[in-house]
């Protein structure tokens, strides 16, 4: 008699009900939660700070809903610090 061949387990391909070793460790399930809440927070900042403000330019003045003022200052400081990272460090 035959015996059935047997074929090898792939990693990472586990029968059904069993783990696949594709699970997020806590860490990365911690900091996108943290990511969220701030962006939920600072959401929530900017669409209740919906009055126009005088804004002073380097040549003149105007009025802009403060929303926008603080959405393009975070999209500055966003850009400095990308950046500001990527400027090759010293060598020691």
């Amino acid at each position: 008699m035959s015996t059935p061949a047997q074929t090898p387990q792939t990693p990472g391909r586990g029968q059904p009900g069993q783990p696949t070793g594709d699970k997020r460790s806590t860490r990365d399930t911690t900091r996108t939660a943290g990511l969220v809440v701030l962006a939920v927070l600072i959401t929530l900042f900017a669409v209740f700070n919906l009055k126009e403000v005088k804004v002073s330019y380097v040549f003149g003045t105007g009025k802009a809903p403060l929303i926008i003022v603080i959405v393009i200052s975070l999209l500055v400081g966003i850009v400095l610090a990308y950046f500001a990272e990527r400027r090759p460090k010293k060598k020691r």
